[in-house]
């Protein structure tokens, strides 16, 4: 299977690897100049994956002075693991020229990329991005950071990494539920941009199998089309909030419920009650469809009710909430019809309550 290549033309461009069984050897060799790194990893992760990352560097000439590894799950994103990460790479003594390898899912790509990024001012990044979701969403567009008690993502920073490869045999070693949560993400950027990525939305059912084709064509496709979003956006100031889609409402629901919340499911929820705020807005209803592809990814049309009202409140802490949103309540991105999303469409609290709860059970 040939490895695909996809070019994210940001200020600092760099190239997203997707394919199986990579060559990681020859990926470094040809973008990055050799030097002391470590890796940055979990503890589900790094038994499974780092030997042959490590590996893998020395013999493209890199000096590995150690793996770090925190506890998998949500609870690694906090300032405790941030700051005990910080020192880690002091004590081992990284300079500014020293790279960090991110590798895992989304919470080790969101921690260690903002470790990397605030050491020493910015040391360089390369995502190795291990699960679906990270894959197709959080190791591309430079978005890091860490939770606070308050909310998710509520501390962090644009860091672009050197480059992205995501080698889909780690995918295979993901139980049907971890491929489910990051279906998640490509069926919401699928809806965002219509067209023939739609049109591959059809693959879902083989991809949640572990099919390698379906999987390799719906993660070009998602990066493809996150990498247009992000080139014309950057730093999340227009455009790029459509891919905010469903996260409003999700990422609320992951904070009510302490994150005991996949983030699939979450996010599959907050589609749907988009899709209900975007049929009382816009007259077209799109929910058939919306439950039609998140079933089809295994993925429940509801989830357990962890309170409305705790969820409005997270919602009312949302860190894309602006004084620019004036009277409104809060304001969402929604779907006018298929590839055609709307951003900042003001809606009510009671619109909201009424969204939340149709979602919940």
């Amino acid at each position: 299977m040939p490895v695909d290549t996809v070019e994210v033309p940001v200020t600092h461009p760099y190239r997203v690897f997707i394919g199986a069984s990579i060559d990681l050897a020859e990926v470094f060799s040809s973008s990055l100049e050799p030097g002391l790194c470590a890796i940055f990893t979990d503890s589900t992760v790094g038994p499974l994956h780092a030997a042959r990352v490590q590996g893998a560097l020395e013999r493209a000439g890199w000096r590995v002075a150690a793996t770090i590894e925190v506890p998998s799950g949500e609870s690694s994103k906090s300032i405790e693991a941030y700051a005990g990460a910080l020192g880690r790479l002091a004590r081992l003594g990284l300079t500014r020229d020293g790279t960090v390898f991110a590798l895992g899912g989304g919470v080790v790509g969101d921690l260690g990329g903002f470790v990397a990024g605030t050491y020493m001012r910015g040391i360089d990044l390369v995502m190795l991005p291990t699960s679906l979701l990270a894959m197709v969403d959080s190791a591309v567009g430079g978005k890091v950071g860490v939770d606070l008690p308050e909310g998710k993502n509520l501390v962090g920073a644009f860091v672009r990494p050197r480059l992205v490869a995501a080698d889909l045999d780690w995918v295979a070693t993901l139980p049907e539920r971890e491929i489910s949560n990051g279906l998640a993400e490509t069926i919401k950027m699928g809806l965002l941009s219509g067209g023939d990525f739609f049109d591959d939305l059809g693959l879902i059912g083989a991809a949640r199998t572990g099919d390698l084709d379906a999987l390799q064509t719906l993660v070009v496709d998602s990066v493809s089309f996150k990498a247009r979003v992000v080139a014309e956006d950057e730093l999340e100031g227009g455009l790029r909030a459509i891919l905010n889609y469903g996260h409003t409402i999700g990422h609320a629901l992951e904070t009510a419920a302490d994150y005991n919340l996949q983030h699939g499911q979450a996010v599959a929820a907050g589609m749907l009650a988009a899709a209900s705020l975007s049929r009382e807005r816009f007259g077209r209803d799109l929910t058939g469809v919306h439950e039609d592809l998140i079933g089809t990814a295994g993925l429940p049309h509801r989830v357990p009710d962890v309170g409305v009202e705790r969820t409005l409140l997270a919602i009312a802490r949302d860190k894309k909430r602006s004084a620019a949103d004036g009277p409104a309540w809060h304001r969402f991105v929604l779907l006018e019809d298929i590839g055609r999303p709307v951003r900042s469409v003001p809606v009510s609290e009671e619109e909201a309550r009424e969204a939340i709860g149709a979602v919940v059970e």
